[in-house]
């Protein structure tokens, strides 16, 4: 325990002042505030957990989902778009959630969180409701569900990352478990949800629905969150912060690994319609994906908290690696495909609560909602083209054509693919723990 201690880094002075202690809220508290002793550990926090759990549920709701609102499509309003543009669209909305990230941060800082989740919630709901109106038209999708509901979701996302870094520090790893959990709830649902009103009521009305789902229930949860302590008045991008291999190593490892997490969710649907699964069976794979989504982000919080979140970290990435490398590949039939989309989706959930606690751990509770923007805005390229890519992939090998029944050999190189940059992640995954300690011990 003490090595581990030892090995964080940049932590502020912890004082003996109670974290009772009170101060001017229009001027930035006393050093003692930021510190891990004045942290609650519970209290407030676990209201924050739930409201931030529900945004989550709606924010995942609409990126993991993404591969059924986009099978839809393509069976409906735009059956002659090419599957790498539909899959643009879902990406666009992807980056744009953490593109802006860094912005997220100082709005917070300006607005308070609640008004930013607030604002984030209104924006997301428009560019959702807004899709509904046009499902026909590619360029407008790219508007609506693209830029405007992704800078909505990058407004939702850095609060649900920073706020219980205010409230948690020992059950730091617990707390973001349960808010990633909420997503993973949220997506498992909703693949349910929206195939079943995309039969129901045609995709237009699909969009609207959600949208006023999420204004309706994501504004008052929005409404219960409230910062502990101000944001310090910290640097835009304190670059410094690369003058620790460690955070280096897990920066990159984020920035690629998030090239691989998004494309099987997204492709899942198409994959089960070529080897000659029903449409239905497609979103229930998603949804299971989803289910275990949701198991990994919960239980990687108490082992994060128990054994380390590098620990943690490392054996997530190499599960993911190994999943797309070595079941996708060849999964031919259901029972094989099932193995992979709950491997594959424990590995994923787990990947979006163990980050920033790791985060958390390297840096102080004042400077690591700065560090957290800086990680997230490094995911954007991968979330931008990570699924495209394997969409022109599939594409090149005529996996564009048709779409059922087509076979597995035309998905193979977007596969392997995902499963290789998954693989190079965990290797700087492997840098930052070895960097940290070479020892066997909690990290």
């Amino acid at each position: 325990m003490s090595t581990t201690t030892s090995q964080t880094i940049e932590l502020d002075p912890i004082t003996s002042i109670p974290p009772t202690s009170s101060y001017d809220t229009n001027s930035e508290p006393p050093e003692n505030a930021y510190s891990t002793t004045a942290i609650p550990d519970g209290g407030y926090g676990w209201t924050i957990v739930l409201s931030c759990g529900l945004l989550t549920f709606w924010f995942n709701g609409m990126v993991n989902c993404w591969g059924v609102l986009q099978t839809a499509l393509l069976d409906s309003t735009l059956s002659h778009t090419p599957t790498s543009t539909l899959s643009f669209v879902g990406s666009l909305g992807l980056a744009c959630g953490v593109a802006f990230g860094l912005f997220g941060v100082r709005l917070m800082r300006w607005l308070g969180s609640r008004t930013t989740a607030v604002l984030g919630v209104a924006i997301m709901g428009a560019g959702l409701i807004s899709s509904g109106f046009t499902t026909s038209n590619v360029v407008g999708l790219f508007g609506t569900s693209g830029l405007l509901a992704g800078i909505g979701m990058s407004l939702i996302y850095v609060v649900s990352n920073s706020l219980p870094v205010q409230y948690f520090s020992g059950k730091l790893g617990l707390a973001n478990g349960l808010v990633k959990a909420g997503g993973g709830v949220g997506a498992t649902i909703m693949a349910i949800a929206l195939e079943a009103l995309v039969r129901r009521v045609g995709i237009e009305w699909t969009f609207r629905i959600q949208g006023l789902m999420t204004v309706s229930t994501g504004i008052p949860a929005a409404w219960l969150l409230k910062d502990r302590v101000p944001l310090r008045n910290t640097p835009f991008i304190d670059l410094s912060m690369f003058r620790s291999l460690p955070f280096t190593a897990v920066f990159l490892a984020g920035a690629i690994g998030t090239f691989a997490l998004f494309v099987p969710p997204y492709f899942l649907p198409l994959f089960a319609q070529s080897i000659g699964l029903s449409s239905k069976t497609g979103a229930a794979l998603v949804s299971a994906f989803s289910a275990c989504n949701a198991l990994g982000r919960f239980v990687a919080g108490f082992l994060c908290d128990s054994i380390g979140p590098v620990n943690m970290f490392a054996f997530t990435m190499v599960l993911n690696a190994v999943s797309m490398l070595a079941i996708w590949p060849v999964s031919e039939s259901l029972a094989p495909l099932v193995v992979f989309s709950m491997l594959n989706g424990i590995a994923n959930g787990a990947f979006f609560t163990i980050l920033p606690t790791v985060v958390a751990k390297i840096f102080s509770p004042g400077r690591a909602v700065v560090a957290m923007g800086m990680a997230t805005t490094g995911w954007t390229a991968g979330y931008l083209m990570g699924a495209p890519i394997a969409g022109y992939l599939l594409q090149a090998g005529g996996g564009t054509e048709g779409g059922r029944n087509q076979g597995i050999e035309v998905y193979r190189p977007a596969i392997f693919y995902a499963g290789g940059v998954a693989f190079a992640s965990s290797l700087f995954v492997l840098v930052a723990r070895v960097k940290l300690t070479k020892k066997m011990v909690k990290v």
